[in-house]
């Protein structure tokens, strides 16, 4: 199997010499041309006059001053709705089979239209990643081995004449017929949907497989991990699957969960970075030295970025009237941007709720930062996700300890406001001392948390549970597994309630 999976190796290493990364601003006007050709008959592309569009010479400035910026609730209410009611041609050519429902932190109610043109879009980004996995210089036996997919249940919801999931869910359901040798834990297991009855099954079958991949979800991929090496009375891992060696990352930052994942592991794997949304396939971690990942200039996404600055997004994470908007050509690196993208699933300039910063141009490659609607800035602190978990590791490395989970708002004192945040911890230091700790490495991190620390924002406090009361509250609340994430951020309302759930726990 080992000279198997050499002769695998080279083709790879071959085809990746072979197939040249396309020039990204020429693909990206091909793309967005492209869609709107194949939409200007839709009840959409005809509003938005999709073939005067195609006849300007700069065809992007003319898309940009005709079609509006959508969020979700805008093209909902004017169009996706029609698609749920049975119409075809509304916003893509034809009808609709699936939607994805949206499992994100900011909303549980998304249906977004998943076209069979973003199935072949998603089928090719996968097999990119898979061609691209030789840059990793990973053994040659490992292309033998299996890839364990710890996503949503494929047993999807039918509804009418189409079908319910979640893209995971949606994705697995559509795999390639030649992957399914390589595919665990199978479609029999992955269509359960309750998901200890799923992880359970995975645990029985464990000794079974022999998996060189894991992909998933941080929190869900250490809890799955767990079960394993409880049940089967491990030491790690790697003693039931000694070819473990890549793990494709997602969903969520990964830093947080690195340590503890690591005590499940003989040794480190290759961690590989990816972005598929319920929108699409977005990107993936192309090169080992950098866990930046780079765009699909050519695979049906048309990109766009809104400078995320109060100035032109609101506080509801919202993009205001007139906001600039720059395409791949005209972005900057390192300026944090809101994330727009139009697709061949009939999204037109729709905010994706994410929040990017381009750390390579030429590569195009970018960062997740945070959620526009998931960004802290009720006393003018203007702190993002990413930031957050920045301070966060410094905090781990302060007090020798793990934090992987983390809810945070901004709530009253009185008249005034205070940043309450509540940390999942391994051990139990001193809260006040985590609290000054964390003020301070913001203070010194972020001008702007500065400033509101000297005026409207008047303490921190800090409060330590248990990791498993997030994951307990993200059951009752919402579902567990899949790609469920923990908000980081959240309004008082919310929050207050999260903290009477927290208080409410033995």
């Amino acid at each position: 199997m080992a000279v198997i999976g050499d002769l695998i190796k080279k083709a790879l290493d071959i085809t990746g010499k072979i197939i040249s990364e396309p020039h990204a601003n020429a693909a990206q006007k091909d793309v967005l041309r492209n869609m709107l050709e194949n939409a200007r008959f839709t009840a959409f592309g005809k509003k938005y006059q999709f073939s005067k569009i195609l006849a300007d010479e700069d065809v992007i400035r003319s898309f940009q001053e005709k079609v509006p910026i959508h969020d979700y609730d805008k093209i909902y209410n004017e169009w996706w709705h029609y698609l749920l009611e049975g119409h075809q041609n509304v916003t893509w050519p034809g009808g609709q089979q699936y939607f994805a429902l949206s499992s994100g932190t900011t909303s549980a109610s998304k249906s977004i239209p998943v076209t069979e043109d973003m199935l072949s879009c998603i089928r090719k980004a996968g097999i990119s990643e898979i061609t691209n996995i030789g840059a990793f210089d990973l053994p040659g036996d490992f292309f033998t081995r299996q890839i364990l997919m710890l996503g949503s249940s494929t047993n999807l919801i039918g509804q009418d004449d189409f079908l319910l999931g979640e893209i995971s869910g949606i994705s697995a359901s559509n795999l390639p017929g030649w992957f399914g040798s390589f595919y665990k834990p199978g479609l029999e297991i992955a269509s359960i949907t309750d998901w200890d009855e799923k992880v359970k099954r995975i645990v029985e079958e464990a000794p079974n497989w022999d998996i060189g991949c894991i992909s998933g979800i941080p929190s869900w991929v250490e809890l799955m991990l767990k079960e394993i090496v409880s049940y089967h009375k491990l030491t790690n891992i790697h003693e039931i699957w000694p070819g473990l060696a890549v793990y494709t990352t997602g969903g969520v930052a990964f830093e947080p969960y690195r340590k503890s994942l690591e005590r499940l592991f003989a040794h480190p794997l290759v961690y590989i970075d990816t972005y598929l949304a319920s929108e699409g396939f977005i990107a993936i971690q192309k090169r080992p030295d950098t866990m930046a990942m780079a765009l699909f200039p050519d695979n049906g996404i048309f990109y766009e970025f809104v400078p995320f600055s109060p100035d032109y997004v609101d506080d509801e994470g919202l993009i205001k009237p007139g906001a600039p908007v720059c395409s791949l050509a005209d972005a900057s690196e390192n300026v944090e941007y809101v994330l727009l993208v139009t697709t061949v699933s009939g999204a037109w300039r729709y905010m994706i709720g994410d929040t990017v910063t381009i750390t390579d141009k030429a590569r195009a490659e970018i960062r997740i930062t945070g959620r526009t609607k998931q960004f802290l800035n009720v006393t003018g602190s203007q702190l993002s996700v990413n930031q957050m978990n920045d301070g966060l590791r410094v905090i781990e490395q302060e007090f020798d300890v793990i934090i992987k989970e983390f809810i945070v708002a901004a709530v009253h004192r009185g008249d005034d406001y205070v940043h309450k945040w509540f940390l999942s911890c391994d051990k139990r230091p001193d809260a006040v001392q985590v609290a000054e700790a964390l003020d301070k490495t913001l203070q010194e991190n972020n001008k702007n948390y500065k400033v509101a620390r000297s005026r409207a924002l008047k303490g921190v406090e800090v409060q330590l549970i248990p990791e498993e009361i997030f994951y307990k509250w993200s059951e009752e609340t919402k579902k567990k597994g899949g790609q469920v994430k923990i908000p980081r951020v959240m309004k008082e309302e919310a929050f207050l309630e999260f903290e009477s759930f927290v208080a409410g726990q033995p």
